[in-house]
């Protein structure tokens, strides 16, 4: 059985929303690969989700039956819960105030170690493997439907009304109708 293991950071000063723009970048990445891109992220947020994910290595190095090698392991799932929020007052114009909500993050991020049974080719299944692959989450593309006549016989359409109005000249009126001289 592959070892699995998470770390959690509670409390941490950033949106639930704006971590799970950083944390998806990394879900179901090899660690090396989130690591690097945690590296190089422009958000704040990304040292927090650094830290998390290294913890979550570190404790599925210290899990028994673990096969020794980073290498092998990657995110398996993340996600920000909402943790809870600051509330305060800022002053406003005419003896108003404004509430500021300073809101906080639960940081959850889980490893695993790839399954070896997969690794082999004879596990994988003939018509799996065949099968074309889309984009997680994408919907397969509606199949295009045949209207009658298509679009020749709109395109002929429209040539026959260009050339019928070509023949028929119009009276060119630009600005304002001249009076006639009495």
């Amino acid at each position: 059985m592959a070892v699995q293991a998470h770390a959690t950071a509670k409390y941490v000063r950033t949106s639930a929303q704006k971590a799970g723009l950083v944390l998806d970048l990394i879900r179901g990445r090899d660690v090396n690969a989130a690591l690097a891109t945690l590296r190089f992220a422009r958000k704040g947020v990304a040292r927090d989700i650094e830290k998390v994910l290294r913890s979550a290595i570190a404790n599925a190095s210290q899990k028994d039956g673990f096969g020794g090698d980073v290498e092998n392991l990657f995110v398996q799932g993340c996600y920000a819960n909402q943790g809870p929020s600051q509330k305060r007052i800022r002053p406003a114009p005419m003896g108003r105030a404004f509430r500021v909500v300073k809101r906080t993050a639960h940081l959850t991020v889980q490893v695993a170690e790839h399954p070896t049974a997969l690794s082999t080719p004879s596990a994988v299944p003939e018509t799996a493997a065949e099968a074309p692959k889309r984009p997680r989450g994408a919907k397969p593309k509606p199949k295009p439907k045949a209207k009658p006549g298509g679009r020749k016989a709109a395109a002929a359409k429209k040539k026959k009304k260009t050339a019928a109005s070509a023949g028929k000249k119009k009276k060119a009126t630009a600005g304002r109708p001249k009076k006639a001289k009495a």
